[in-house]
């Protein structure tokens, strides 16, 4: 797909992953909507890599139907969405699980990137076409001690991933499952400072990079998922 002149969300898009990889959609040509919680950080971001703020949480069905509605409204298409919004929470041992924490990381890790990807699926069969990138982690492949919330939520979200892939193919919509690694981004960190880079560790460019490959494939053909590794974290 030419990226030039097509229009993307990225959620979450204000940090991290999701400011790498539509920073990039920018350079590309793409006009880009990233969405936050945090109005001063969004507008922030926005201003800095050239792309539309929206104060938009994911895990509200108001937010994302008015959001849909904006980008159609400003430009009668939407070509791609990246479900990247997503946070960690209630690390616990399976005797210290709390109900509460499992409700809020899947509000946002599973049923608001379905609320997003049911939105943009809408658009996407009315055109037949458009992209969907889900970003997992390579915690939706292995479970882990006291992961059980957050890995849960990224298995769901790998199987979402490739029951919309069954769905949408017929209509030439490209479904796309990435698990990073570790990356250097604010995940997990309770300051929510973004962690300094470091030589053995992921960085987000290296997330967005094959995103971006993937996105400018022919649009013939897809990569339905793939697991990205730091080469020697330890």
């Amino acid at each position: 797909m030419e990226l030039n002149g097509k229009v993307a969300i990225v959620t979450g898009g204000s940090s991290g992953i999701g400011k790498e990889i539509a920073k990039q959609l920018v350079m590309a040509g793409s006009k880009v909507y990233i969405t936050g919680r945090n109005a001063d950080k969004l507008d922030k971001v926005a201003s800095e890599i050239g792309a539309i703020g929206v104060l938009s949480d994911v895990a509200l069905q108001t937010d994302v139907d008015e959001l849909i509605k904006r980008v159609m409204d400003d430009n009668g298409r939407l070509d791609v969405l990246i479900n990247n919004a997503g946070f960690g929470a209630g690390w616990a041992e399976i005797g210290d699980l709390k109900m509460e924490d499992m409700l809020r990381v899947y509000q946002t890790n599973v049923f608001g990137a379905a609320m997003m990807g049911q939105a943009a699926a809408n658009v996407f069969k009315a055109q037949r076409s458009g992209n969907i990138v889900n970003i997992g982690s390579t915690a939706s492949l292995k479970g882990y001690a006291k992961g059980s919330i957050y890995a849960s939520s990224k298995f769901a979200l790998r199987g979402l991933s490739q029951c919309w892939q069954a769905d949408l193919r017929p209509y030439n919509v490209r479904v796309m499952h990435v698990n990073p690694s570790e990356v250097t981004t604010a995940f997990g960190n309770p300051t929510g400072e973004t962690r300094p880079e470091v030589p053995n560790k992921l960085r987000p460019k290296e997330i967005a990079d094959q995103i971006i490959a993937q996105l400018r494939m022919d649009d013939r053909g897809f990569v339905p998922e793939v697991t990205i590794w730091a080469t020697n974290p330890w």
